[in-house]
């Protein structure tokens, strides 16, 4: 995968100079990979470097209780009426008296409403995030998406498919830099140790959020039915929530696997609950980086994934298998095979975990991310400049 090449001059001329003013912002604090990212950043950049703050637009969610009294800029339900137009006048003053250098949005909705504050406000580095695809905008959202980013000075794009995408949509590829989902250490802190399984006991579980169809939970039953056909004796765990859960539910009670699917609800112990499985998949009809597939290689697991988006630049032969989109025998079948062999399972899951510290460790990306920071302020022309311009 490509990383962003730093500017030596740049970098060196920034490390002399006073800590950058930077300001971060995210849609709000729940548990998707978005958010997720935006807390490990949030928490780790060097505070001898960065001064940092913080923005969202509804401090909602589990993360929250993290970082305190966050500032709010509220759109009001829409992001074209007056509310939010009022709400990115109030950021802008914020971002002038906080004297913010770098500014940074990490998803859609920050993108549109941090992006064109801070142009407003006249901060020297504007940068942008396409952390999906952008396959699940409508073609309003993308329009105006696209819009804002010709104003930004970069666009960080945690997959090449990412990228790709925003280039074959006009977007300059000297805008777009790829910097992957960091993993913190306790990531890593378990992972399985024994090519042998637990007598009478082989789990296969995905880790997903229940309040996207995209996510492709249904077919993971349908999967796990055909699994459950050849071995009965295989248990489902699935680590997540919400508005889908009670269908997903009844699903698994028509397709005759209500007594083999564990619903395990919202979790923090992500790394605990990984370590207990033998394969971890993904069915998702949409990735552009999956923190789920990340962190599942971090525990040692094999992956199955279907072959979209950025899946291709994690698992390969050597790391799990990718099936092709919608293949729900092909899938089943990869996962039987994983299942009885365990000697495959481990070496895979070995191969993975390898692959993912030496590229995703969080002192890698952060390395990655600091670097085109302090490039970016220090070759940026002043605020009054910028604004001249």
């Amino acid at each position: 995968m490509p990383a962003l090449q730093p500017l030596a001059n740049g970098v060196a001329a920034a490390r002399q100079a006073s800590r950058v003013n930077l300001f971060l912002m995210t849609n709000s604090f729940e548990t998707g990979g978005s958010e997720r990212q935006f807390a490990v950043m949030a928490q780790n950049l060097a505070p001898e470097r960065f001064q940092v703050s913080l923005g969202c637009i509804r401090r909602l969610g589990p993360f929250a209780r993290a970082f305190g009294d966050v500032p709010e800029f509220w759109l009001g339900g829409s992001l074209y009426g007056w509310t939010s137009i009022r709400t990115r006048l109030r950021l802008t003053g914020v971002l002038r008296e906080r004297q913010i250098q770098v500014a940074h949005a990490f998803d859609f909705y920050t993108n549109l409403t941090l992006i064109p504050a801070a142009r407003l406000a006249c901060v020297p580095v504007v940068i942008g995030s396409q952390r999906q695809l952008g396959d699940l905008l409508t073609p309003r959202q993308s329009r105006a998406q696209a819009a804002a980013f010709r104003w930004c000075d970069g666009v960080v794009c945690n997959s090449q498919a990412a990228a790709d995408r925003l280039a074959s949509g006009g977007l300059s590829r000297d805008k777009l830099f790829i910097i992957g989902n960091a993993l913190p250490e306790q990531a890593f802190a378990h992972k399985r140790e024994s090519a042998d399984p637990t007598p009478g006991r082989l789990r296969v579980g995905m880790v997903a959020r229940m309040n996207a169809r995209y996510k492709n939970h249904a077919g993971f039953m349908r999967i796990a039915a055909r699994i459950h056909q050849q071995m009965p004796e295989v248990e489902f765990l699935l680590a997540g929530d919400g508005l889908l859960r009670p269908e997903l539910e009844k699903q698994a009670q028509d397709l005759g696997i209500g007594n083999r699917v564990v619903f395990l609800g919202d979790r923090r112990d992500i790394p605990d609950i990984l370590a207990s499985m033998d394969v971890a998949v993904l069915t998702s009809d949409s990735e552009s980086l999956s923190n789920v597939v990340l962190e599942a290689m971090a525990a040692g697991l094999p992956v199955v994934a279907y072959r979209v988006g950025g899946n291709a630049e994690l698992v390969n032969e050597e790391r799990g298998m990718l099936i092709p989109v919608g293949d729900e025998e092909g899938f089943a079948t990869a996962v039987l095979r994983l299942l009885a062999l365990p000697v495959l399972r481990l070496q895979l899951g070995q191969n993975g975990r390898k692959f993912a510290q030496e590229n995703f460790s969080l002192e890698h990306i952060l390395a990655q991310y600091e670097a085109e920071k302090t490039c970016a302020i220090s070759t940026s022309s002043s605020p009054r400049q910028r604004c001249q311009k």
